[in-house]
């Protein structure tokens, strides 16, 4: 690519979650593989739109022709980490119709009434769809670990249900990608005093999100336990430096672009006799 500066090593061997990895000793500034500027990040992540839309766009093709292969980009972070400018800047390229995207709340009542992975089944994407969750089954071990809200046997119980439903997602055709968007606690506290300094993003802010700042140890705990429990070869973690927006949102496009690139998609083969078609048409 002329003119745009390329990752000297890729995202997903330099942010992958492997043995021995240790969060505290990640960096959040970091940009791992990348020696560009922000203004050489925000030129690849426009460069490399056309290939994301390609690549889906075949996804897509071969669901309506018996491909089961689908993507499931799970998105998890601490509060203003990035995770909506990571949904709009990276997905941006894609075709809506091809894309399902849920956002995870608190659970309601209903929910609460089943296993905690009752409603994360119903919202994986089916065959020839990108799926992203902002947030997703991960809260129901971060979030209970950190509030005491279950007991240690039900979060390991938890990890092994997590575990074995990302295995049979697998299976059943669909890439994970699993990515933590790791945030310094200083660059968490500029943000919200910036979203507090711009009327435009009172709507984003929450005194929720004060309250949980405080347990902010206890939530860098409850990630390391989640990512020595459950990365597993069918769905890995990737932790992104995430102190510098424009490197989180080019290193998740290149996961999904690795990602996609690794299906191996073709173009389905046409069920007809094109130039019999053609011949057709220019009689018409």
């Amino acid at each position: 690519m002329a003119d745009v500066v390329e990752f000297d090593k890729h995202p997903v061997d330099t942010l992958r979650v492997g043995k021995g990895f240790s969060l505290a000793g990640a960096d959040p500034d970091a940009t791992p593989g990348y020696k560009g500027s922000k203004a050489d990040g925000q030129a690849i992540l426009a460069e490399l739109d056309g290939a994301l839309a390609e690549l889906q766009e075949k996804l897509f093709a071969e669901s309506r022709f018996g491909g089961r292969k689908r993507l499931l980009l799970i998105l998890q972070a601490m509060d203003t980490a990035g995770k909506g400018g990571i949904v709009k800047h990276v997905m941006a390229a894609m075709d809506p119709q091809g894309v399902q995207f849920k956002a995870f709340k608190a659970p309601t009542e209903e929910e609460k009434s089943y296993d905690f992975l009752w409603r994360i089944q119903k919202e994986v994407p089916g065959a020839g769809m990108v799926g992203i969750f902002d947030r997703s089954h991960y809260e129901d071990v971060l979030i209970h670990r950190v509030h005491n809200w279950a007991t240690p046997d039900e979060i390991k119980r938890r990890y092994r249900a997590i575990n074995e439903f990302e295995a049979r997602q697998a299976d059943a055709g669909t890439k994970i990608i699993k990515v933590m968007l790791n945030i310094s606690k200083d660059e968490q506290k500029a943000r919200l005093l910036a979203r507090l300094d711009n009327p435009a993003k009172h709507w984003k802010y929450s005194s929720g999100d004060l309250k949980e700042r405080a347990f902010w140890g206890d939530y860098m705990d409850a990630y390391q336990a989640a990512f020595d429990e459950t990365n597993t070869d069918a769905a890995p973690w990737h932790v992104v430096p995430a102190n510098k927006k424009w490197y989180a949102r080019i290193a998740v496009q290149q996961l999904v672009l690795g990602a996609l690139s690794d299906m191996k998609l073709e173009w389905p083969k046409a069920e007809f006799d094109v130039g019999v078609e053609r011949e057709l048409i220019e009689r018409s």
